[in-house]
């Protein structure tokens, strides 16, 4: 696998297992991965006969979803959407045609300022956000930083007082349906007290908590029927039966768990090491493990067995978020810094043009 670069030049390095390299090479996709500790949005995809891993500096990258050609990050100060091009794709190095089937070119962005945003999902006509920092769902707004929809029902003011670190969110249907947060407080910063066994599930349209006790939940999902999402103290990943409340532990992994994505039968699962001991520390699955990892694992969710993992030895230690890119095998994407994205022109009169000497049109 290609070696990247993470923040201030220090050089990122990975190992693979077998499982992990077949299990890609099969899937006729690839995963993107946020970063914000080494603040980076990577790309792992394959070449046809290896892994490739391309990496492109953000600003503190967070949650991020992927919607057909669409793509959204939330950012330091900002929500940028990016928009996927294959044809300037392809001839995005006119000496190695086809050596990218995807490009994803920056196109927007509002400027939230530093709301401390965690998950965001694209709806059809709303970009949702986690905003941390006011314990609320937004979306985005041409006239304010964000728009308020909703709020859980203990928190009883809008202030920017971090007052239950909500964080994350699992769409139904098209709409915000369970959020995850780490306590049921009401006090600036009050979770962090109880943060080992605090974590909450909260049912969005009737504002009702179904679940408590859990530890620092993150990355609820609603796949197959059913809510998932990651007791991230513990290392478990979980299955919720949201009406009974029964919870199942599908698998224990060696890491502070934190991004999540499905496809199929199986779970990719984000890994982080626990750096911040002020926030992160006194979690359970410290207590179990004697060293924790950074990477993703690959998860049959039917047996609870990992049979593949992509594992950070070097240059970044924590994982926010991860989407699986079907049918995109050698994924780019571009950020602000790059010069491409100065050239890479597009209109709706199948309009695809590079403004240097081997301009392209789509043919």
């Amino acid at each position: 696998m290609n070696e990247a670069t993470g923040q201030q030049n220090k050089p990122i390095q990975v190992k693979t297992d077998a499982g992990f390299v077949q299990w890609v090479a099969e899937s006729g996709g690839s995963i993107a991965i946020s970063t914000y500790q080494a603040g980076m949005m990577f790309m792992v995809g394959w070449l046809g006969n290896q892994l490739s891993m391309l990496q492109r500096h953000f600003d503190k990258p967070m949650g991020f979803d992927v919607s057909g050609d669409r793509m959204v990050i939330a950012t330091r100060n900002d929500v940028i959407s990016l928009q996927n091009n294959p044809v300037l794709a392809h001839h995005y190095f006119h000496d190695q045609p086809g050596r990218y089937d995807a490009l994803y070119l920056p196109r927007m962005s509002w400027h939230t300022a530093d709301m401390n945003l965690h998950d965001i999902a694209l709806s059809d006509n709303d970009i949702w956000v986690v905003n941390t920092r006011f314990s609320c769902l937004a979306t985005l707004d041409h006239e304010f930083n964000f728009y308020t929809k909703w709020q859980p029902s203990f928190i009883t003011d809008m202030a920017p007082e971090d007052r239950c670190h909500l964080n994350g969110l699992a769409m139904k249907d098209n709409i915000p349906a369970y959020v995850t947060a780490l306590g049921e407080t009401d006090v600036a910063g009050g979770w962090r007290d109880n943060k080992a066994n605090g974590g909450i599930v909260i049912d969005v349209e009737n504002n009702e908590i179904i679940q408590r006790g859990l530890s620092m939940p993150h990355s609820p999902r609603w796949y197959n029927d059913t809510l998932w999402l990651l007791n991230s103290g513990k290392g478990q990943l979980l299955k919720m039966d949201v009406g009974t409340g029964k919870v199942k532990v599908v698998c224990e992994m060696q890491g502070y768990l934190r991004g999540l994505s499905f496809v199929d039968k199986y779970a990719l699962v984000g890994l982080c090491k626990i750096r911040e001991t002020n926030v992160f520390g006194g979690m359970p699955v410290q207590d179990k493990y004697e060293r924790l990892i950074c990477g993703i694992a690959i998860v049959d969710t039917e047996t609870g067995d990992t049979i593949g993992m992509l594992e950070f030895t070097e240059g970044c230690t924590e994982i926010f978020d991860l989407r699986f890119l079907s049918g995109i095998q050698r994924p780019n994407i571009l950020n602000l810094e790059k010069e491409q994205a100065r050239q890479a022109v597009t209109a709706p009169q199948d309009v695809h043009y590079w403004l240097h000497e081997e301009n392209v049109i789509k043919e």
